[in-house]
């Protein structure tokens, strides 16, 4: 047999490791999700496994596995199930039956207040969910959804090929949480009826999460509206041969520095949006709606209400992108203009330098032809003391003999600086 991968049973496990829900009409569910507020992708998930501990052993449920990610228990008459995600960490509860009263606070009791307060990190998302079998008059259904719901913001329709009807109004209540209620058909699967369950936790939960992305992008524009102007004023400076290059440059690469920083800072954020955002419009989808009662979908509620903050998200990102590329041009015309200026610089001082060579040349030449007369007056004087004998017995005055002696004296002094020039050239 051919050895298996190590990681092949891990991958395919993965596979299998979240399953839907199996649910009995009628039921109800309560779920929330905590996030940390900074850094949450990051964050210690001993904390968040310590926390679902404590609640497990109120319990007296059974512990997960060590580095578990998601787990199920039985707490009490409800079924838990716990899941680990990258930045969030998901708690649902499904219990039979329904009560008296819809969408009752009571229901949230199965996850203790004074448990929920020492959760590390902050809730993201908050539902009850009320799962009824579909009465035969669809009138019933339309007086609760009015009774239950705002009807500017509520959505509605059939979803899995008119299986079940869902509704939600995307409102929080006073207790703190989002309603959804679904009316299956009787007759639906069990299974069928938890995948709608979940699916409505995982639209609310990323729409809440890649909103997050919402309020970064307000901060950054309001960032960017201040950057913009001045950025725009040092590109219409290049040009005024009145102003510093360099200095212009140094102000450049400062704003270049910011817009790079805030690229850096909001890049996961951004991201992390984009991904919530596909798999909103992917869990959306799977639901295949159908219109009930001429309401809007939910499909369409999100076109209406949640796509234009995405769209906010990608500007404030696009514009980012944008602002940082004109910087970066703006940067390399400005660096070419000073590495012009430069050049214009060291020619002029190559110039001076020639011309400062010339000149030393010249000087040169000078202290030669000096150099020549001093040398040539100490030799006719040494040559005079060392002939003054000679010239006596000859009959020659002094002047005489110094007369002659300066001609050969010049020549040949003349003669050897002229060499010593040409062999150090």
């Amino acid at each position: 047999m051919i050895d298996d991968h190590p990681l092949r049973y891990a991958l395919v496990n993965e596979l299998h490791a979240r399953p839907f829900p199996s649910l009995d009409l009628p039921c109800h569910a309560v779920y929330f999700a905590v996030k940390q507020p900074v850094d949450a992708h990051n964050r210690d998930r001993s904390e968040d496994l310590a926390h679902l501990l404590s609640l497990l052993d109120r319990n007296g449920a059974a512990h997960p596995p060590e580095g578990a990610t998601h787990h199920a228990a039985r707490i009490g008459r409800h079924d838990l199930k716990w899941e680990s995600h990258t930045e969030f960490v998901t708690y649902s509860a499904f219990g039979k039956g329904v009560g008296d009263r819809a969408f009752n606070p009571a229901e949230a009791e199965v996850f203790p207040a004074e448990w929920a307060a020492r959760a590390p990190g902050r809730r993201v998302a908050a539902i009850l969910i009320r799962v009824e079998p579909l009465p035969d008059d669809l009138e019933t259904v339309k007086t609760r959804l009015e009774e239950w719901f705002v009807p500017e913001s509520l959505a509605c329709s059939w979803v899995l090929d008119e299986a079940a009807i869902i509704a939600g109004d995307f409102q929080i209540d006073p207790a703190g949480f989002m309603r959804f209620a679904i009316f299956p058909r009787p007759g639906t699967g069990a299974r069928r009826i938890g995948r709608i369950v979940q699916r409505l936790c995982e639209i609310e939960t990323y729409r809440a999460m890649s909103m997050l992305g919402l309020g970064r992008a307000r901060e950054l524009n309001g960032r960017l509206n201040a950057l913009d102007p001045k950025l725009s004023e040092l590109v219409a400076t290049m040009s005024d041969k009145g102003r510093d290059a360099e200095d212009t440059l140094h102000e450049l690469l400062a704003i270049s520095a910011e817009l790079e920083a805030q690229a850096v800072r909001h890049a996961f954020r951004f991201g992390a949006t984009g991904a919530y955002e596909a798999l909103v419009t992917q869990r959306v989808q799977v639901l295949r709606e159908t219109r009930f009662n001429g309401r809007q979908t939910f499909a369409e509620f999100m076109t209406r209400r949640y796509d234009p903050a995405m769209r906010t998200v990608k500007s404030a990102e696009r514009r980012l992108e944008q602002m940082a590329e004109r910087a970066e041009r703006a940067g390399e015309l400005l660096q070419t203009r000073v590495d012009v200026e430069r050049s214009g610089q060291n020619q002029k001082l190559l110039e001076s330098m020639d011309r400062r060579a010339d000149l030393a040349l010249r000087l040169q030449h000078t202290v030669e032809g000096l150099s020549v007369v001093a040398i040539s007056y100490y030799a006719v004087s040494l040559g005079s003391y060392f002939l003054q004998p000679l010239a006596d017995a000859m009959g020659w005055k002094k002047s005489l003999l110094t007369a002659a002696l300066v001609p050969p004296m010049l020549l040949g002094v003349w003669l050897m600086i002229r060499r010593i020039r040409q062999k150090m050239h």
